[in-house]
């Protein structure tokens, strides 16, 4: 299938890929809640004639389209959960549930990814070997991608490539861009708790105020990166949420934060996490209180394989010219597509999705995010031309 073929396809199917796009973003669901929209996937995959499995990870939904001939098996992953944000009003196609929206784009990677299945089911008489298409619950909170491989999705049959994409407010919309190796950071979600002694206000030396301890800790842990960690390694340290105490006379007990760290190294990774769990329980104790680490979730960095990234930006510039194929910086972003990529090689890259002109664009994860549809076919076109080419 040649190029103008494939433009030709998207072209037939753009109308419908809106409207995908457009109902999804009005039915927005939150990691693991993704009902609605995974019936809707379930049905479009199973009236192309793909092998469905649902309820995978709870709410992800599995498709393997498979080619005339035996071959390659390749994996195209796309997330599809919201987030618990309010959408700005008087968008057309905005969202109808108070407090949650697709506000980081998984409508469009679901869209696309739809697309992508009706245009190979059509000519899988040219595929050798297999498609295995990968709606991925909760992307957001880091779960969905490890909980689908611990139930088995990169096997039966095992992936020989996976691809996936994002599309990126931070470019403009229809321009495609990728990196070899590192090119997003993992990402932790960790939390602290210091357990001091409660007491009365004006009798602090009688408690074990842990409103200070924690004062202390967070001061301490921002030495790690700034001070243990060598200039040349990315990595950043950031303490987002404190909370302690129960009233303005009385010495806090009990301090909870919460944070996340990013690397894009996995020993500067794995350093940083050890050394947060030593800072906290040092610092606090120096202060006569207890301090503990909880590692709540994680994802590795998010490496693409360089054969599979050379590979992909050949296809990117065949169908959107040299011009449109950018070289994106490196982003302290994570997503847990890593996790996939850590077991197989793959390359994940980003489709620019902002329109200035129009007026989209938005920050990812706030309430003014949106894209600009133009953008949908691009990806779809991208992403149907290297997976004829990588099975052709």
């Amino acid at each position: 299938m040649s190029l103008p073929d494939v433009a030709t396809a998207v072209a037939e199917l753009k109308e419908d890929l809106w409207g995908v796009r457009r109902d999804l973003h009005r039915h927005p669901e939150l990691a693991f809640q993704e009902e609605r929209t995974a019936r809707l996937v379930a049905e479009r995959l199973r009236s192309l004639g793909l092998r469905v499995q649902t309820g995978v990870a709870q709410t992800g939904v599995v498709g393997l389209l498979e080619g005339s001939q035996p071959g390659k098996t390749l994996m195209l992953r796309a997330d599809i959960d919201a987030l618990p944000i309010q959408e700005v009003a008087g968008r057309p196609h905005g969202s109808t549930i108070p407090g949650k929206m697709h506000a980081c784009g998984h409508d469009g990677h679901t869209a696309v990814a739809l697309a992508v299945a009706s245009i190979l089911a059509q000519n899988r008489d040219r595929l050798r070997g297999r498609v295995k298409f990968v709606f991925q619950p909760a992307e957001e909170t880091m779960a969905g991608a490890r909980r689908m491989i611990d139930e088995g999705v990169l096997r039966d049959p095992r992936p020989d490539r996976v691809l996936g994409f994002h599309f990126w407010a931070e470019l403009p919309a229809g321009t495609v861009g990728t990196l070899p190796g590192a090119f997003w950071a993992s990402a932790d979600d960790i939390k602290l708790v210091i357990q001091g002694k409660s007491g009365h206000g004006a009798t602090p030396h009688l408690a074990v105020d842990a409103i200070a301890a924690s004062a202390q800790v967070v001061s301490a842990l921002q030495t790690i990166v700034s001070r243990e960690v060598g200039p040349f390694q990315p990595a950043v340290l950031t303490v987002g949420t404190i909370h302690g105490g129960q009233a303005f006379n009385i010495v806090a007990d009990r301090v909870e934060m919460t944070g996340t760290v990013r690397a894009f190294d996995e020993q500067v990774r794995t350093y940083i996490l050890e050394r947060v769990r030593e800072v906290t329980a040092t610092v606090a104790a120096a202060m006569r209180c207890q301090g503990e680490f909880v590692h709540r979730n994680g994802c590795p960095v998010l490496k693409n394989d360089p054969d599979a990234t050379r590979f992909l930006l050949d296809v990117a510039t065949r169908v959107v010219g040299k011009s449109r194929v950018v070289e994106p910086e490196r982003t302290m972003v994570a997503d847990d597509v890593a996790r996939f990529l850590q077991e197989t090689p793959g390359c994940y890259f980003v489709v620019g999705s902002a329109n200035p002109a129009k007026g989209i664009g938005g920050p990812h994860h706030s309430p003014s995010f949106d894209l600009d549809e133009e953008a949908l076919p691009v990806a779809a076109q991208v992403l149907a031309t290297a997976a004829l080419e990588y099975l052709g």
